[in-house]
């Protein structure tokens, strides 16, 4: 009897050592479903180069991601927006300090089907149609149909800065939300999706995701202002109006593998993953 317990507890003791020492070598980063590809492929491209080190990568939202960094089930947390300061109290009431960086850039892309003659928009006339002002695609140009709407759902870090940027115009006082009527979906590829099969419909994402089963708009500050595309010399260049940066989020200064992992999409490397993903690297 003595030797059986004592093999259940030495194979207790190896089982929980080989974990251990498996967790030093993996990291968990979840959050914005805009960088989520790019989180992928980062993860692929530094394990090709570390073989012995692990990193899965998961979506959600950013808003997810800040939430798991928060109760420690992440190391990384990824974001299309800064966090808030509401999501900072959280966080130091649990002893986590949210370390920001800045990994790449992005310009917000705002699509419809093909068959939309609908070319070109202004940021009034695309504040117009999502908070349901323009309910008619003859209003701005098109077709006489209504306009479906679609959004990504509240938790998404895209969500927020569509409203912030393009809703509110940037005024911290503006109240103006989505059309009680606009579809909101859980993914950026559900929008492309729901979009390529719609010729009513309008939307926005990450212009990573733009795909030749979408049209995406031209858009203006204003009337007097030149219609720009979203692309990657128009985001550097500053001519785009919907841009942003996208960033990572660490619990302080990253350390051990965490720091491994954010020293490598800074590089060279990392940031050629960001340029082939269709983002705008900082570097």
């Amino acid at each position: 009897m003595f030797k059986k317990w004592l093999f259940i507890l030495v194979t207790f003791l190896f089982t929980t050592s080989a974990f251990a020492a498996k967790d030093k070598n993996s990291i968990q980063i979840k959050g914005s479903d805009t960088m989520v590809n790019l989180g992928q492929a980062w993860a692929e491209k530094y394990m090709e180069k570390n073989p012995t080190d692990f990193v899965a990568v998961t979506g959600g939202g950013s808003g997810t991601g800040f939430s798991s960094l928060i109760s420690g089930t992440c190391d990384i947390a990824m974001s299309s927006r800064n966090i808030k300061e509401k999501e900072i109290a959280l966080a130091k009431q649990k002893g986590i300090n949210p370390n920001e960086i800045k990994v790449a850039l992005d310009g917000l892309a705002v699509v419809v089907n093909p068959a939309n003659p609908v070319s070109k928009l202004t940021i009034d006339q695309l504040a117009g149609i999502f908070i349901g002002r323009i309910s008619n695609w003859k209003e701005v140009g098109g077709k006489d149909e209504k306009i479906v709407i679609l959004s990504r759902e509240v938790n998404s870090g895209t969500h927020v800065y569509f409203k912030e940027h393009v809703l509110r115009r940037g005024d911290a006082n503006s109240k103006e939300e989505f059309a009680p009527g606009a579809l909101l979906l859980s993914s950026s590829q559900a929008i492309a999706d729901e979009v390529a099969g719609n010729p009513s419909a309008i939307g926005y994402y990450g212009m990573g995701y733009i795909s030749n089963k979408q049209k995406p708009i031209l858009v203006a500050k204003d009337e007097k202002s030149e219609y720009e595309a979203p692309s990657i010399e128009n985001v550097v260049n500053g001519k785009y109006p919907i841009s942003r940066p996208l960033f990572l989020y660490t619990n302080g200064s990253p350390q051990g593998l965490v720091n491994k992992f954010v020293d490598f999409a800074l590089s060279k490397d990392g940031q050629d993953v960001v340029l082939a993903i269709d983002f705008v690297p900082v570097k």
